[in-house]
């Protein structure tokens, strides 16, 4: 299985980030799937992907044309995507994988999992999408995902194919029940 993993370039503030995505990428290398990710070096982009390859697993990374990210490309991935912007880019990764897990991240991440959501909610795209919450960084969205039903602006089942947990056994159980 294909994994697109959204995630920040930079480690972020704590360190618990850090250790989410070496446990997500020893999980996702032992179970044989392949991560699908950004392509960058640093950052929970550079350790989840260090963390697949340093257990035998498959890492594709997807860049877009832009000077600033390709300076940061990873130099040891599996296989190279090169995509003419962003929008290619998510467009791509989108295409390739099979589910979508969001380690912590900056306005990036967001903008990804919004795009996935959204397809979920018109049907297009059915496939499980997975915010882990490591140290409850996911908290805020899922009171926003809640005031969104509230304020009549989503439906509970707009959220059917999303899991917000910090444990990587429900978030394979999730994944294997799609």
């Amino acid at each position: 299985m294909n994994i697109a993993v959204y995630c920040g370039s930079s480690a972020g503030s704590k360190e618990a980030y850090t250790i989410g995505a070496v446990a997500l990428g020893m999980w996702i290398a032992e179970n044989g799937h392949t991560l699908v990710y950004g392509g960058a070096r640093g950052g929970l982009m550079g350790t989840i992907a260090n963390s697949v390859l340093s257990n035998g697993g498959k890492v594709i990374g997807v860049l877009p044309q832009v000077e600033s990210i390709q300076n940061r490309r990873h130099q040891f991935l599996t296989e190279y995507i090169d995509t003419k912007d962003m929008a290619e880019r998510k467009a791509k990764m989108i295409e390739l994988a099979d589910a979508y897990i969001a380690l912590p991240g900056g306005p990036g991440t967001l903008d990804e999992l919004s795009d996935i959501i959204s397809l979920q909610r018109l049907h297009i795209n059915e496939n499980p999408c997975i915010l882990y919450d490591i140290d409850g960084f996911y908290q805020p969205l899922k009171a926003f995902f809640e005031e969104m039903q509230t304020s009549g602006f989503a439906a509970k089942e707009d959220f059917n194919r999303v899991l917000i947990s910090k444990d990587l056994s429900e978030i394979e159980t999730f994944i294997q029940s799609r």
